[in-house]
């Protein structure tokens, strides 16, 4: 993977960046320590606003092949491990139990990001981030592999949960309640700030979105604009439900373009801050 030629846009000082280290650079757990909890979300879209499609063999939506790409989970994983604990999903759980997904984190199995390892390492964080699953259903397992190292996995469900699934799972994880009949952005956030976690990334979908979004708790949004318009129905856009009122106001912090990626279609990667 060529790492060079990451041009910048914005601010605008036109200078040539290396593609390893762009996100690192934005220092996130700087940003954290400056007040309470700090969250933070990425996706890599289409220009028709596509961040999933239906699954080519599966019930279900996934990341559209013609724009998931090496460069952008470059950076997917260098905001990964920045974090203190990632967002997931139950879904993502009885998929990874199902062999049917990636361990968010790649960075112990693949060469091209032991870098990233390192920085983890040497910025004295345990091995892994640990996971927040969030979930009213509570029907998955929670996969051997993902406690492994001395991470913690911590179930966001609500008050009115399965009892018999909140027992099964307090074997493996810790559970927390943060909503009666929903989960709720606010008391999600508080009650994991309260547990001493600090900086959040959330890896799951517009739903979950939509919630941090309604309850004022995102900071900040990474987006990679993929120079490709897929069409097709149904689809998945970043953010799914009532239109937030007021709209959630978000400032450019920065913008580059990745002339290379995509076989050289290029794309463009954003970041944006809370007004």
């Amino acid at each position: 993977m060529k790492s060079e030629n990451i041009i910048q846009l914005f601010p605008a000082t036109g200078d040539a960046r290396s593609l390893q280290g762009l996100y690192l650079a934005h220092d996130l757990r700087n940003r954290a320590s400056e007040g309470g909890p700090f969250v933070y979300s990425n996706y890599v879209t289409s220009l028709d606003g596509r961040i999933a499609i239906p699954h080519p063999s599966r019930p279900g939506l996934t990341v559209p092949a013609a724009i998931a790409n090496d460069r952008d989970w470059r950076l997917f994983q260098e905001l990964a491990i920045q974090a203190d604990i990632l967002f997931t999903s139950g879904r993502y759980l009885r998929d990874y139990a199902d062999g049917r997904a990636q361990e968010i984190l790649r960075v112990y199995e693949d060469e091209q990001f032991a870098d990233l390892a390192t920085w983890r390492s040497e910025h004295g964080l345990s091995p892994q981030p640990d996971l927040a699953v969030i979930s009213a259903s509570l029907n998955f397992p929670v996969p051997e592999a993902l406690t492994t190292a001395g991470r913690r996995v911590w179930i966001i469900t609500v008050e009115n949960a399965d009892k018999d699934r909140v027992r099964a799972l307090q074997d493996k994880a810790n559970v927390l309640v943060a909503g009666e009949m929903k989960v709720e952005g606010d008391k999600l956030v508080q009650s994991l700030g309260d547990r001493g976690y600090r900086l959040m990334y959330n890896a799951t979908g517009p739903k979950v979105l939509h919630m941090l979004l309604a309850s004022g708790r995102l900071d900040r949004l990474y987006l990679t604009f993929a120079n490709r318009i897929l069409g097709g129905d149904p689809f998945a856009t970043i953010v799914d439900g009532d239109t937030l009122e007021p709209p959630v106001n978000f400032k450019l912090d920065a913008l580059y373009l990745d002339p290379l990626g995509l076989d050289g279609l290029g794309q463009l990667f954003a970041a944006y801050e809370k007004a």
